[in-house]
């Protein structure tokens, strides 16, 4: 249930992202609305459902936007992982590591991807620019606030919903005496 949900969530997101947000200004940066709901399943999922919701996203984004097949992928699976062990059984308390967790795990991410990037196809790539790369993630730490507060009510509502079951029991007997 709360998968199907999150991925609806994640559907929004990337026709957000895709369309809504390239109406932004370009020195402005478009946050990366689907890598903060990465992120926030890398604190909230289990393994299994985490990644395959990282797949399942990372793989609508390669359809609606890749240049590279495969990259966001393995970005937000790369993501997907590494938060969710480095944030395993923290005694420290969530709300004072999420957001620069977030923060710092998609400056290396980005950084990383530019490297590889780099290496393989170098006349593809624009240069790095520092003050963007900041730009951006800066954008997307303060994204990030009002998005985990959203997600976390999602999740909160999906996990105190009462499933009804479909099938009802038949009663023997006469039901309206």
């Amino acid at each position: 249930m709360r998968i199907g949900a999150f991925l609806l969530v994640g559907i929004f997101l990337i026709v957000l992202q895709t369309t809504i947000l390239q109406i932004l200004p370009s020195w402005f940066g478009v946050p990366d609305l689907v890598f903060i709901l990465i992120a926030f399943a890398a604190f909230r999922f289990d393994w299994l459902t985490g990644s395959l919701l990282a797949f399942m996203l990372g793989w609508m984004m390669d359809v609606a936007t890749g240049i590279f097949l495969g990259m966001f992928v393995v970005k937000y699976l790369i993501v997907f992982f590494s938060l969710n062990l480095l944030t395993q059984n923290s005694p420290i308390k969530e709300s004072a590591y999420q957001v620069p967790l977030v923060g710092g795990s998609y400056f290396l991410v980005q950084f990383g991807f530019y490297l590889v990037l780099t290496m393989g196809a170098a006349d593809l790539v624009s240069p790095w620019s520092w003050n963007r790369a900041a730009r951006e993630t800066i954008i997307l730490m303060i994204a990030t606030v009002p998005c985990f507060l959203l997600f976390n009510s999602l999740y909160e509502y999906l996990s105190h919903r009462r499933v009804v079951p479909r099938v009802t029991r038949k009663k023997g007997g006469n039901r309206f005496r």
